[in-house]
């Protein structure tokens, strides 16, 4: 039996190779979920490049409320889209990793839907 290490790999793995079937030179929009914390990145894999990013440390750094909930992932999500969208990027790959939509990952997704992006 595969533990919880191996089985989100192999998760991510799964999503990766999803992506890259799909991508067809849209940019990456990467999400990873610390226990404190939620982080989202636009790369455009073609040419190795982080193109804007967003995260709830800088939610802190404001003096924000809790950053490990679903509010501060929905407003990390409402971010990364606005960053975005002033870069002239619109459609996007979404990247869960290997995490499970659900929860903190799908609110960010969501948000980023509602402000602009199309995934």
């Amino acid at each position: 039996m595969a533990n919880r290490k191996e089985l989100f790999e192999r998760r991510r793995r799964r999503v990766r190779f999803h992506i890259g079937q799909v991508s067809a030179g849209r940019p990456r929009l990467s999400v990873f979920r610390s226990g404190k914390h939620i982080y989202a990145q636009l790369i455009d894999d073609t040419a190795q490049q982080t193109i804007a990013a967003a995260s709830s440390v800088e939610q802190a750094k404001n003096g924000g409320a809790k950053t490990y909930n679903v509010a501060a992932a929905a407003e990390v999500g409402k971010l990364i889209a606005q960053r975005a969208v002033e870069k002239g990027v619109k459609r996007v790959v979404f990247d869960r990793g290997g995490y499970l939509y659900h929860g903190r990952v799908k609110a960010l997704a969501d948000a980023a839907r509602q402000a602009g992006l199309e995934f």
